[in-house]
């Protein structure tokens, strides 16, 4: 009986041979070796468990990109993070930009319709948001949280919602909400609403959102001087902004003291010469006229200045700290200065505040004399000569820079320390300048002085 009926499986169990997966799936369907299979048993009568199963459902793919297809031949690579990072950089071959970005998305969400793999592939888009330039664009944000599936990750009761339901989805969900807020970018409706899809309305991605939401609006506007997201291409404007910027009185004016332009010496050769911009309020140019012109005034550098991701370098023109027998108190008349200047905000109050026996209010304070400046600039070069072209123009506005000796300690430019390696220091003029010092005799500056103003 029982051999009958394998008999009859036999041509049944055939036609599932063009169904089969495999090339050794069906050379055994069609030869009908599955007829020993299905009783558990060897061709020499032993017991066996069942190899596979095999399923009447026909595998329907949809049509990959080639490259997406050479990808998935290598099974060891799928499960890995590198092919998510391969897949940016093929398509990113031509150009890395927003439409690439969302083209790998694209693909990635077409390969499976389960996802599988999703948290490692949001994982590496995060990583090469910066790379594409869209680390600042919230739809591109709203794509990467649309590549989660929807309704799997809904807590069904309050014991899945107490004890974290899904949590490294919702650590990856986490993760994207935190790169939005450092790069101060604002969720809208639809995060909001895909968050509701795919984890619930109780899940801790979308209370990082509500956070977000909150905290956002009351420190958008917090910096009075805020650095705008695009700084100015041109060396000249950027510059000006951060000279600007750099200075506090708002009476400073900015000047422009050399334009950069190409000049050709009498041996032909040309020389292109870099641009000087410079700054001085008038509180700086009546300091200067009150200098005493026995001693000298330096020219320091280069100090960084950090926009963003962009860092400048700025000179600065100073003198050195008023020595304390020369230091004179100003007088402060309690009459001009007092709370009837100001009825909320006085400048002037003497009134002694009942404090706890057991406070402490004392602390150490170090302070720290410093000279006053005269005034600041930015040049294409930090070597001397560029330099003293800005002492010069500096004397059409304070004549008294011609009597005063100009001391200049510069230390490497940012070129300079791009070139050298760790022991290694510049030899010319810039060393030379560094370790000069203050000359003894009031005639040896002087001398000094005239001679720094003819270069």
């Amino acid at each position: 009986m029982n051999t009958a009926r394998i008999l009859l499986w036999s041509p049944c169990v055939r036609c599932l041979a063009p169904f089969a997966r495999t090339t050794r799936l069906q050379a055994v369907l069609s030869t009908g070796g599955l007829a020993h299979r299905g009783l558990g048993l060897s061709s020499s009568g032993v017991q066996v468990h069942r190899a596979f199963h095999v399923s009447s459902r026909h595998d329907k793919k949809q049509d990959l990109p080639s490259f997406v297809k050479e990808s998935e031949k290598d099974g060891d690579k799928d499960k890995s993070l590198v092919v998510h990072d391969d897949l940016f950089e093929r398509t990113g071959r031509e150009a890395k930009n927003k439409g690439t970005f969302n083209k790998a998305v694209d693909v990635f969400n077409k390969r499976d319709v389960r996802r599988r793999g999703h948290v490692d592939f949001i994982y590496a888009a995060l990583r090469k948001m910066p790379e594409f330039g869209v680390e600042r664009d919230l739809a591109v944000y709203n794509k990467v949280l649309d590549v989660f599936p929807k309704e799997v990750f809904v807590p069904r009761n309050y014991i899945q919602r107490m004890f974290n339901h899904y949590p490294r989805q919702q650590e990856c969900a986490v993760q994207v909400l935190e790169q939005m807020e450092n790069y101060g970018v604002m969720p809208d409706e639809e995060t909001r609403v895909l968050l509701f899809q795919i984890f619930g309305e109780k899940g801790h991605p979308v209370r990082k959102y509500q956070r977000i939401l909150y905290w956002f609006p009351k420190f958008k506007h917090a910096n009075p001087f805020p650095v705008p997201h695009q700084l100015p291409e041109d060396p000249m404007d950027l510059a000006r902004f951060s000279l600007t910027r750099i200075a506090g009185d708002l009476d400073s004016k900015v000047t422009v003291y050399q334009m950069p332009y190409t000049d050709i010496t009498e041996a032909g050769e040309e020389v292109e010469e870099t641009h000087i911009v410079g700054i001085q309020s008038p509180d700086q140019q009546s300091l200067l006229a009150k200098h005493n012109p026995n001693k000298p005034v330096f020219v320091e550098g280069p100090y960084p200045l950090w926009l963003r991701k962009t860092c400048v370098y700025y000179y600065v023109l100073k003198a050195d700290p008023v020595p304390p027998e020369e230091k004179v108190e100003e007088y402060i008349d309690p009459e001009l200065v007092g709370p009837q200047q100001s009825i909320h905000y006085p400048l002037w109050v003497e009134m002694d505040l009942t404090r706890d026996m057991g406070d402490d209010f004392s602390f150490d304070v170090d302070e720290v004399d410093e000279g006053a400046i005269y005034g600041m600039c930015m040049a294409g070069r930090g070597d001397q000569i560029t330099l003293s072209r800005w002492i010069a123009g500096l004397q059409e506005t304070n004549p008294i820079l011609g009597r005063i000796p100009t001391v200049f300690r510069l230390e490497s430019g940012p070129q300079e320390l791009q070139d050298l390696t760790e022991g290694q220091r510049p030899t010319g003029e810039d060393t030379e300048a560094e370790h000069r010092t203050e000359p003894d005799t009031e005639e040896e500056q002087q001398q000094m002085g005239g001679q720094r103003m003819k270069q």
